[in-house]
């Protein structure tokens, strides 16, 4: 199809400068390890005199952080939001509006490449290290958790590019967004998932944050694939929710984008 040929090539040229620096990739993926046994040092002050923690035992919890580790370097927005924002203050961009591509379709497939490198890449740390963490890991049971975290990943990671997305647009209307990416990252980083399982929130404020879109970046996929969620209901109304985030993002993406080349001036030949 000559219509998605131009989005396969945008992949393979992604891969290729991705791979570029394999080694950045795998740098950080090395020292992620160095965070999980911060984690378990913690988690092990957690759980001391105890055998579980919100019904939980800790070799559970920390197959929910080994998973979280793994699955941010498949799906998470690393800097995706600067690089397009790069775009529009250099006025790189300018060469997408006269071409018959899809800026963001193009931006979706150099992230698809970006994030294969990259949670290829922190396997290989991960598998050196897997002697010392096999003890601390708790395989759940039922392939229903698999079938169902499957379509999650996938729509995980389009919220994750999304936002990264529609941040690096409001370069349209600011000059710089790292305020907005930082304030995003530390709303991110707490109702994700990835300080703490969402799970062990009041019942009271779990119920409330799980219609936000954050909890459908990590926190669902991975609780998915860990066993933390064991209701196929629950599974399901989730798959739901994340769905309606999905097309919601989407929908504000296309918005940003409309509205932003209103305000765009091309200039050069």
């Amino acid at each position: 199809m000559p219509s998605l040929a131009k989005y396969r090539h945008a992949f393979a040229v992604g891969l290729q400068s991705n791979l570029v620096y394999r080694w950045n990739f795998a740098i950080r993926g090395t020292f992620s390890l160095f965070h999980l046994v911060v984690v378990f040092l913690l988690w092990s002050a957690a759980y001391a005199g105890r055998d579980t923690v919100g019904g939980f035992t800790l070799a559970e919890t920390m197959t929910y952080f080994i998973t979280t580790l793994v699955v941010q370097f498949f799906i998470g927005a690393f800097s995706e939001d600067y690089q397009i924002s790069e775009e529009i203050r250099n006025g790189l961009i300018n060469q997408f509006l006269t071409k018959p591509i899809n800026y963001f379709l193009y931006r979706l497939s150099i992230f698809i490449s970006a994030r294969l490198v990259s949670g290829a890449l922190v396997l290989l740390p991960l598998a050196l290290a897997m002697p010392l963490l096999w003890e601390f890991l708790a395989i759940p049971q039922g392939t229903w958790l698999l079938w169902h975290a499957i379509p999650a990943l996938v729509m995980a990671a389009m919220i994750q590019f999304t936002i990264a997305y529609c941040f690096g647009l409001l370069t349209f209307w600011f000059l710089e967004i790292q305020s907005f990416v930082i304030l995003s990252f530390a709303i991110e980083t707490l109702f994700a998932g990835q300080v703490f399982p969402l799970d062990l929130l009041p019942a009271s404020v779990y119920q409330a944050v799980q219609y936000l879109p954050y909890p459908y970046q990590m926190y669902f996929p991975v609780a998915l694939l860990t066993g933390r969620i064991t209701d196929p209901d629950a599974a399901m109304q989730g798959l739901a929710i994340q769905a309606f985030w999905v097309v919601a993002l989407v929908v504000i993406a296309q918005l940003l984008w409309s509205r932003g080349l209103r305000r765009h001036t091309a200039v050069g030949g």
